[in-house]
């Protein structure tokens, strides 16, 4: 179903920018990829508006329009009315001029086929019993309602949309003729795509732009004026209306614009609050002129894009050769695309995956893309989307895991913002200080616990300060710090390393070597004295020894 809007894997950066902006959540996401639900999918074209990275795009249909030119077959152009919004001061005979030196045979306005279904509304409102009566004109409502709200499929007018109307005018007037519809609009590949022989290819303003400027061709800057043109409103919104008469007995007339504001409208219908209503929906807020493609590539002004319009149309309806209504018939069926509905027991199991333990847990923030907490459960069974998804869960996570690492280290951590006030202090610092509670210092200039000397040498300098032993004596601890700046936070980091118990230690080693130092010494001095007491006494024995011998051996010579 979605094959003419695709997805450009490598560009793809998993911000969840198109989920949240999908109105029917047709996404799946896996392996950090978005993948487009074609069976889900009503081609809106938002997620090819809003994805940042262009990862989304629309097929290029250029190459098979060149291969009908080339054909003995003419080929026509049926060009959407909002043309003059996107083409400045470029009128349909310019148009025609420019498209002609491309190949085409001729070109019309779709606007023609807008006064035929406009007319066919106004005939089924007068003459047959319908309730409710809304439009078929656009593509992405019809698929709203086959996939989405299929009892209100009755009231949905199974009539051609101009397009259709218009490409099928053009067959019966010229039987062998090829026709391509331009425009702003996605959705209308795959309408052309789904019911064949009416429409034979679909480019948008943009394909066409690129290739007039491949041929290096630009349509003059010269507008015509028509009278009998004011379907030409058909591309804003209640344009439709604006070409009515409404004058059916009973009958309420509304346009809504915008997916949003048109599944309220079919909510209300299935309830049954609605009646004797005709309703103009298009998918577009603003209708076909805030197309995607013109949304994306246009940068569009919707007041003066409106105004462009209101000054083209006329005041007349086209003439055209109102074919019998059961040409204009087109059927529509449901599309089936649900999945079941998982039991309570399953969602609760996955809220339980992401972090979500109770209902105050569940955030709804829409983060993920999801409306509530459980539409991400429903859709994570579904397997259209990751646990990973929930940037709350994930910060939570984050969080925890850092703060689990803070709060556990052995040294003390103080963060400073560049005004060196406190932002963050975990409990290892905390106990190294003295602080009761963290509180009690968040906000707080650093001066208030700590000498800030180190910490503005830091910020002046932008240089790392490491293992700087210092002394808190107000805090009678030693630390060995460290001071770090980080430029991307514009932080300073602070880490401490209680030395106290080492400084003591070696302290104590130092006094219990002096002592050693002394004892040995005064033990040598001791023994020093022993030694030279010893020495005198053998001194003095020595001599007298001497002395007796000398005595005794004169005595024996005398004899």
């Amino acid at each position: 179903m979605a094959s003419c809007l695709t997805l450009k894997k490598s560009n793809c950066k998993n911000c969840y920018k198109c989920i949240r902006h999908c109105p029917v959540k047709a996404i799946r996401f896996s392996g950090n990829q978005a993948h487009i639900i074609g069976d889900e999918c009503i081609l809106c074209g938002r997620c090819f508006v809003v994805c940042p990275q262009n990862a989304k795009e629309i097929t290029d249909s250029t190459e098979k329009v060149r291969v009908l030119l080339q054909g003995d077959e003419p080929v026509f152009v049926s060009l959407a009315p909002s043309f003059i919004a996107n083409y400045e001061g470029v009128g349909i005979e310019s148009m025609r001029r420019a498209l002609k030196q491309l190949g085409f045979f001729d070109v019309e306005e779709t606007a023609i086929g807008a006064t035929i279904v406009k007319n066919e509304y106004e005939r089924m409102l007068r003459q047959e019993d319908r309730d409710i009566l809304i439009s078929s004109c656009c593509h992405s409502i019809n698929l709203l309602i086959q996939k989405y709200f299929p009892a209100a499929l009755e009231y949905l007018a199974d009539v051609m949309s101009p397009m259709q109307a218009h490409c099928a005018d053009i067959k019966r007037r010229y039987p062998n003729a090829k026709t391509v519809f331009i425009g702003p609009c996605v959705a209308k590949k795959d309408e052309a795509d789904d019911y064949e022989g009416l429409v034979d290819a679909v480019l948008t303003f943009e394909e066409l732009t690129n290739w007039f400027k491949t041929e290096r061709i630009v349509p003059e800057r010269e507008l015509d004026d028509t009278a009998e043109s004011r379907a030409r409103f058909f591309p804003t919104t209640g344009g439709v209306l604006k070409t009515m008469a409404q004058d059916a007995p009973g009958y309420t007339y509304l346009a809504l614009d915008g997916v949003e504001n048109c599944v309220a409208a079919l909510k209300d219908i299935q309830r049954g609050k609605i009646h004797k209503c005709f309703i103009e929906m298009s998918a577009c807020v603003g209708s076909c002129i805030g197309g995607p493609v013109m949304e994306k590539y246009h940068n569009a002004s919707p007041v003066m894009d409106y105004m462009t319009i209101a000054d083209y149309a006329g005041e007349c309806d086209f003439e055209v050769n109102q074919p019998a209504p059961m040409s204009l018939k087109k059927q529509f069926s449901m599309i089936e695309h649900g999945l079941a509905q998982p039991s309570d027991d399953e969602i609760q199991a996955v809220l339980r995956q992401m972090g979500k333990f109770k209902p105050a847990d569940e955030l709804n923030c829409g983060s993920c893309g999801y409306n509530s907490c459980r539409e991400k459960a429903v859709a994570i069974i579904h397997g259209k989307a990751e646990s990973s998804m929930c940037l709350p869960f994930l910060k939570e996570k984050a969080e925890s895991f850092s703060d689990t690492i803070v709060n556990n280290t052995p040294n003390g951590l103080i963060a400073l913002n560049e005004n060196l006030e406190v932002q963050q202090i975990n409990n290892a610092a905390r106990k190294i200080m003295n602080i009761r509670s963290a509180s009690d210092v968040l906000g707080e200039p650093v001066v208030r616990i700590l000498d800030p000397t180190m910490f503005e040498l830091v910020r002046r300098t932008g240089r790392t300060l490491r293992n700087q032993r210092t002394y808190l004596a107000e805090y009678k601890k030693y630390v060995e710090q460290t001071v770090v700046y980080d430029p991307d936070s514009r932080m300073l980091i602070g880490i401490m390393r209680d030395i106290t118990d080492e400084e003591s230690d070696r302290e104590k080693k130092a006094r219990f070597n002096q002592k050693t130092i002394e004892v040995a010494d005064s033990v040598v001095e001791k023994q020093m004295r022993i030694v030279q007491e010893i020495a005198s006494l053998l001194g003095e024995t020595a001599a007298e020894t001497k002395i007796a011998l000398t005595k005794l051996k004169e005595s024996i010579a005398d004899e």
